[in-house]
C-alpha cells in the first residue's frame, strides 16, 4: 500500500503546463497571457481578449479587424437546433437546453473528428458565436416569443443583448456586458476548464470537450454562486427586511453567504473590484439602485463582521439583473464567456498533447481480500 496522502479536490496539485492565464491568489492578480486583467478590463474588448487567449498576443488593428468579422459571420446554427431547442420540454433548464444544443452541434460540423490545431481554431469560432445564439434564442422561445436574427455589425457583446431582448442596447449596457465577458473569459484550471482539458486529451471532438466543460459548469459549486445571490437580495427585497440584519441572521444560524470569499485569492478577487463599479454605474444610468445599494451594504457587513472579500459573483449578480437579465440566465451567461478560455485550453492542450491519466490512493480494504462463495456468506 502507498503511504502518499491525496490531495482532497486535487488542492495544490500542479496538473499541466499553460501559457494562458497566471493567478497569485496573495496578490489578488489574475492575468491573461501575462496581461493584468485591469488592463483588459478597462482597454480591451471581448473580442480582443479572446484573441489574445487563443494566440498569445494582442492583435494589430487589421488582425482584430478579421477576427471580429470572421467571429460575427460564424454567428448562425442549424435550424435543425432551432427545432431541438423548440422540443424541449418546459420543465428543461436553459444549461441544460445549452449542454443538449452544443453536443448535437458537433453533427453538423463538417469535420468533427479533426483535432488538428487549425480545425480546433475553426471550431472555437463557430462555439464562441453560437453558443449565445443558442441562450438567447432558448430564452424567446420558452417565453413564447420569436428568435432574433443576429446583427453582425454589433460587436459580441451587444449583439446578445440584441438577440435576448429584441432591442438595440445602449452603449453604457453594451460596454458593461462586454466587460463581464472580459472578466469570466478564463480562470486557469476551474473546474470546468480541467474537464474540457481532459476529455479533450483523449482525442474526443472539441464539441465534446465543450459539452463537458458545460456539464461541469451546471453543477452549483462551479457555476450558479451568482444566481444564489440575487436569490438572496430578492428574499431580502420581500421580506422587506433590513439587509445587514437579515444577512446577520442567517450567519448566526450557520448559513452560507454566497458570493464571498475565494478558494485562490486570499485578497480581493480582482474581478469583482470592476463589476462593483459596473454594478453602481449600470444602477445609477438605470434610475434604480436598490440592488447595488444592497450589495453594497451586505459586502460591508460581512467584510467587517468575517473579513471576507466580494468574489467575481457578487457584484455579478446586481450587475446582469439591472440589465434586465432573468436569474436563470447568468450561468449560461458564464458560459458564453468561459468559451474563449475553455476553447485556448483545449487547443493548448492538443497542440502538445498527452492523456490525462491520475492515480488515484486506494483506502479500500486491505489486499488480498478474501473470496467468500456466495453459499458461504452470512
Amino acid at each position: 500500500m502507498s503511504t502518499a496522502v491525496a490531495a482532497k479536490g486535487l488542492e495544490g496539485i500542479v496538473a499541466a503546463n499553460s501559457g494562458i492565464c497566471w493567478i497569485d491568489g496573495d496578490a489578488g492578480v489574475l492575468a491573461y497571457r501575462g496581461i493584468d486583467i485591469h488592463d483588459l478590463a478597462e482597454k480591451s474588448t471581448f473580442e480582443e481578449t479572446t484573441y489574445l487567449l487563443w494566440h498569445g498576443t494582442l492583435p494589430t488593428k487589421s488582425e482584430l479587424d478579421a477576427f471580429s468579422q470572421r467571429l460575427a459571420q460564424s454567428r448562425r446554427i442549424p435550424p435543425q437546433i432551432l427545432d431541438l431547442l423548440r422540443s424541449c420540454p418546459k420543465t428543461c433548464s436553459p444549461m441544460e437546453a445549452l449542454r443538449t444544443a452544443v453536443s448535437a452541434l458537433s453533427s453538423y460540423d463538417p469535420a468533427e473528428s479533426a483535432v488538428d490545431h487549425d480545425s480546433n481554431v475553426r471550431k472555437s469560432f463557430d462555439l464562441t458565436a453560437q453558443i449565445p445564439i443558442v441562450v438567447a434564442a432558448y430564452d424567446r422561445i420558452r417565453k413564447g416569443l420569436p428568435v432574433i436574427e443576429p446583427d453582425a455589425s454589433l460587436s459580441h457583446a451587444g449583439n446578445f443583448l440584441w438577440m435576448l431582448t429584441g432591442a438595440k442596447p445602449s452603449e453604457t449596457a453594451a460596454r458593461t456586458f462586454d466587460v463581464a465577458l472580459i472578466l469570466h473569459a478564463d480562470h486557469e484550471l476551474n473546474a470546468s476548464t480541467f474537464a474540457a482539458r481532459v476529455i479533450a486529451a483523449t482525442l474526443s471532438d472539441v464539441h465534446s470537450a465543450i459539452t463537458g466543460a458545460i456539464g461541469a459548469l451546471k453543477g452549483p459549486l462551479h457555476g450558479g454562486a451568482n444566481e444564489a445571490v440575487m436569490k438572496l437580495l430578492f428574499a431580502i427585497d420581500k421580506a422587506g427586511a433590513d439587509p445587514v440584519e437579515y444577512v446577520r441572521e442567517m450567519l448566526a444560524q450557520k448559513k452560507k453567504i454566497s458570493g464571498f470569499g475565494h478558494r485562490v485569492y486570499h485578497t480581493e478577487d480582482p474581478r469583482a473590484t470592476h463589476l462593483r463599479k459596473m454594478s453602481e454605474d449600470l444602477s445609477r444610468a438605470s434610475g434604480n439602485t436598490k440592488w447595488f445599494d444592497m450589495s453594497q451594504k451586505i459586502e460591508q457587513y460581512v467584510k467587517t463582521e468575517k473579513k471576507l472579500n466580494a468574489n467575481v459573483d457578487f457584484y455579478s449578480a446586481s450587475t446582469y439583473t439591472t440589465l434586465g437579465i432573468d436569474l436563470d440566465l447568468f450561468t449560461p451567461i458564464f458560459a458564453i464567456s468561459r468559451i474563449a478560455g475553455w476553447a485556448a485550453h483545449v487547443i493548448e492542450q492538443l497542440d502538445d498533447n498527452r492523456l490525462i491519466r491520475p492515480r488515484a490512493e486506494y483506502i479500500g480494504p486491505e489486499y488480498p481480500a478474501k473470496y467468500v462463495p456466495i453459499a458461504q456468506r452470512g
